[in-house]
């Protein structure tokens, strides 16, 4: 047969998009392995995070404050999609999981970056006209942190829970096949084109199944399914690969879940420290997003080692005595300027929905109703996601001027968090030494085309990284 959608992807993402889809009378076929090794999605705390993802990065462009929209919209959305999945799964388990969001302002990091970030929360907060309450740390009976990274301040929003995303992804997989939709375990090899449209897919068995459009939601594996089509990828941001590592602890019995997500500012390119109560005395553990050269299989000790000295030292030192119930890996995608990659792409029938970072989780019922309408012919007017085109020169974010200046501190912020022990006489020096080899990465990329701080960081890293960001930057020259 030949489906009137395939969805490639099952993540949040894909997933959402292709239930909703089947929701609408297409005939739809989602690809892709169950098991999502390696997801995103699966790795994720699942945080309904709006006002506590905001940076001052991130409010600082005009496309940054465009995501923050996106975020405050898919947060109005989530109670009826949780409705709507339960009905079609016939699974009425409630996939929230914590009540609200306690944010922590502690000691751990530097004021140029934490201190800021949390200021601009709450600005945020009072801007959209958001509930939320300032609180005081000591107060907050679940917390025992180490003195020397004790909480300073805390603010607490009512309206942003977490979900479990174990729970989410088994309910899209129901509820798709509940409303007449079709799953193919296999992962797709590439996509098909047929008399300039797209004619559907190859799978990793070498079966071809027949579309009238593909919808590719794979993540940060999402280009290389398009490798058929160069003159079409490579205007294209490229893709990187944002490794985070997630644990998942079973508490001693003397210690209590606690009941809202805790957590601190994003710091450090990354989501900030946070825990997420699963139930059954089970608390998700998370903090660490660095980028690599490809997709991670596996976790660092390093990593592992920060991710446990910092939840154990910033949030309860008795959790020394919990157990490791899993070390889960997951790989976001992180497009060269840092926005989301939606939209058709240069082929008719061809679309794409990835580069979300940290946002795929909780934008997916958002993404899920842009794209269906966009396929349906519905006219979306709630928000013009037109900008997001793939097919685009590179977005800007954060002014040239000032990226090297956030690069440096955000890698001073990481050596705090270290507790690294530098010696005062030593800073103005190593500040000097990175922001000259960062200004030079810069200027040598492209005159006036910037990559965000994250990927000057770790492209001064990894040759492999600044070769794809010059021939992409050529392109648009």
């Amino acid at each position: 047969m030949v489906y009137d959608v395939i969805v490639v992807g099952s993540g949040a993402v894909g997933g959402s998009i292709a239930y909703e889809l089947s929701t609408r009378g297409l005939t739809v076929c989602r690809v892709g392995e169950t098991d999502r090794v390696n997801a995103a999605s699966k790795a994720a705390g699942a945080m309904n995070g709006c006002f506590g993802e905001v940076t001052s990065g991130l409010v600082a462009s005009e496309y940054g404050r465009l995501k923050l929209r996106m975020d405050r919209e898919a947060q109005d959305l989530w109670p009826a999609w949780a409705e709507r999945l339960a009905h079609s799964s016939g699974n009425n388990q409630s996939l929230f999981t914590a009540v609200g969001t306690h944010i922590l302002l502690n000691s751990a990091g530097m004021d140029e970056v934490d201190s800021v970030n949390y200021e601009t929360i709450e600005q945020t907060l009072q801007e959209y006209e958001e509930p939320y309450e300032v609180v005081e740390p000591s107060a907050l009976e679940w917390l025992n942190p180490n003195h020397l990274v004790r909480p300073l301040r805390g603010l607490f929003i009512p309206n942003e829970h977490s979900v479990n995303s174990h729970l989410l992804l088994e309910k899209l997989d129901v509820a798709l096949l509940a409303e007449g939709g079709t799953l193919r375990f296999e992962n797709a090899r590439r996509v098909l084109a047929e008399g300039g449209g797209v004619s559907g897919i190859e799978l990793s068995t070498g079966e071809v199944l027949l579309g009238k459009k593909v919808v590719v939601a794979a993540g940060v594996q999402s280009l290389e399914l398009l490798g058929d089509f160069d003159h079409i990828v490579k205007k294209i941001p490229p893709v990187f690969s944002g490794y985070g590592v997630s644990i998942l602890v079973k508490l001693p019995e003397h210690l209590s879940l606690p009941n809202s997500v805790i957590r601190t500012p994003n710091r450090a390119f990354a989501c900030g420290l946070h825990c997420v109560p699963r139930g059954d005395g089970v608390l998700y553990l998370g903090a660490t997003n660095i980028l690599s050269e490809l997709p991670k299989q596996q976790a660092l000790i390093s990593d592992v080692q920060f991710l446990l000295d910092c939840a154990v030292d910033q949030l309860n030192l008795d959790l020394h005595d919990a157990e490791i119930i899993s070390i889960q890996v997951g790989n976001r995608p992180i497009p060269a300027d840092g926005f989301p990659l939606i939209g058709e792409c240069a082929m008719e029938g061809l679309w794409l929905a990835t580069g979300t970072y940290r946002d795929g989780l909780h934008q997916s019922p958002l993404l899920a109703t842009y794209i269906a309408d966009c396929l349906t012919g519905v006219s979306n007017t709630c928000l013009d996601l037109s900008v997001l085109n793939p097919v685009r020169a590179p977005l800007t974010g954060l002014a040239r001027e000032d990226t090297v200046k956030e690069t440096v501190k955000q890698m001073f912020a990481t050596g705090y968090e270290y507790r690294w022990d530098v010696k005062p006489y030593w800073l103005p020096l190593i500040d000097k030494a990175l922001s000259d080899n960062y200004q030079k990465l810069i200027s040598d990329l492209h005159p006036s085309y910037t990559p965000p701080p994250e990927l000057v960081a770790f492209s001064y890293l990894y040759e492999s990284m600044r070769i794809k960001l010059s021939r992409y930057y050529e392109e648009w020259s």
